[in-house]
């Protein structure tokens, strides 16, 4: 039985599930033959990613392949009441509630898991965790999983190289169609639309820092310079540093930054990228706020303990006053500001991330023999997307001939 916060909210959430899903052409197609093969028919899949519409969409195309789905969110502030209520009218077991507390979010995951299932689709490796230890007992009849986020795969090859891995994961995160599309356009775009909603101030003119310059971090420094902010990048790795000063961004680190930023986003899926010293240096009303899967970025506690008061100052901002009288604010409490505090990434970008998820999952259930380790997404699946995409979009593209195969195979010219 689901566990959503008010059934009467489920029209609501049903129209936004229907408004993503007529921009979702590639999971549209990947759903007509799910519906007519059942690659799923007698298997149960649980999902943790991000409660709102689009991931909706991904669960109920697996129900239509036969699958039992039980969905839930993987951050409490991301959950949208009327969408999980939508959901579950549409006969998916859905639990999720926004703004529930950590104790109530673990209890909506353990209540996904009571399903043993057969596949897992996780965000940031929440769902695998729990599978390694406290709801073992639920593992029994794992076939393997995929994991959505870059920080979920490192903590899967965490646990590979450990040993105990409970079942075979899909790097989904390292597709060519999320990586090239969904990190780079998706996040560009729905970071700035959560951080523009939120705070209602002009880009434009702005000094912004942005923490990581990876597939993810490229996108949001992208889209800044293109609404005219003049953008910092802060790095640890140096070819990313280069990549960053070789498309026009000042480089630095995160204490040369500190005091120049007015707008402070981190993209780097670690922890302490923002700190006391940071924060001390820090303009009166500069903004802060993550990208990254995790909390724990900028590190918000550290500045509440600095904090002389706080205050709520608008709808998912909170104002930090430090004791030399300069307030800091920090978005969506430091969790993911485009899902936190918007509505995630567009209905566009998600189609082919939750394309690649449908269909590797698929996969896994045609496997046999896979060992508890962390298997790249094969590239017949990403082609099929891209071709997929570039169908619904009217475009179309060269093909090698026998000739030219042969010329870029053959070692001989």
């Amino acid at each position: 039985m689901s566990i959503v916060k008010d059934m009467a909210l489920a029209e609501s959430g049903r129209r936004k599930i229907q408004w993503v899903r007529d921009f979702m052409p590639a999971l549209a197609q990947i759903e007509a033959r799910f519906e007519k093969e059942q690659p799923f028919r007698g298997l149960r899949v649980a999902v943790s990613v991000h409660l709102e519409a689009k991931t909706a969409n991904l669960g109920y195309v697996l129900s239509k392949g036969g699958a039992q789905v039980s969905l839930t969110g993987s951050n409490p502030l991301s959950t949208q009441d009327d969408v999980a209520s939508g959901l579950a009218s549409l006969g998916v077991e859905t639990f999720g509630i926004h703004g529930a507390s950590a104790e109530e979010y673990e209890a909506h995951l353990i209540e996904t898991l009571k399903c043993r299932p057969h596949i897992v689709i996780d965000d940031g490796g929440d769902l695998i965790d729990l599978l390694g230890g406290k709801c073992k007992a639920y593992a029994g009849d794992l076939i393997g999983g995929c994991e959505e986020t870059t920080t979920g795969i490192l903590r899967l090859k965490a646990r590979e190289k450990d040993g105990i891995l409970p079942c075979p994961m899909v790097a989904v995160n390292d597709a060519k169609a999320k990586h090239y599309y969904d990190n780079k356009y998706g996040t560009g775009q729905s970071v700035w639309d959560g951080i523009m909603h939120t705070t209602n101030l002009v880009v434009a003119g702005k000094t912004v820092v942005v923490a990581g310059y990876g597939w993810c971090g490229k996108g949001v420094a992208m889209r800044a310079a293109g609404m005219g902010a003049n953008v910092i990048v802060t790095e640890v790795d140096p070819f990313k540093a280069l990549d960053a000063t070789m498309n026009g961004f000042r480089v630095m680190t995160m204490d040369q930054a500190a005091h120049l930023g007015d707008v402070f986003v981190t993209v780097t899926g670690c922890k302490d990228v923002i700190v006391g010293r940071h924060f001390q240096a820090m303009k009166h009303n500069a903004l802060l706020a993550n990208a990254g899967h995790f909390d724990c970025e900028v590190n918000v506690a550290a500045l509440r303990e600095l904090a002389e008061s706080s205050q709520l100052r608008r709808e998912n901002i909170v104002g930090y006053t430090l004791p030399n009288g300069k307030t800091l604010n920090v978005l969506a409490e430091g969790r993911l500001v485009n899902l936190a505090a918007g509505n995630g990434h567009p209905a566009e970008i998600m189609d082919m991330s939750f394309a690649v998820q449908a269909l590797a999952a698929e996969w896994l259930t045609k496997q046999t023999g896979l060992e508890k380790k962390v298997y790249a997404v094969p590239d017949a699946i990403d082609d099929e997307i891209g071709r997929a995409k570039l169908a619904a979009l009217g475009l179309s593209i060269d093909s090698l001939t026998e000739e030219q195969e042969k010329y870029l195979t053959s070692w001989s010219v």
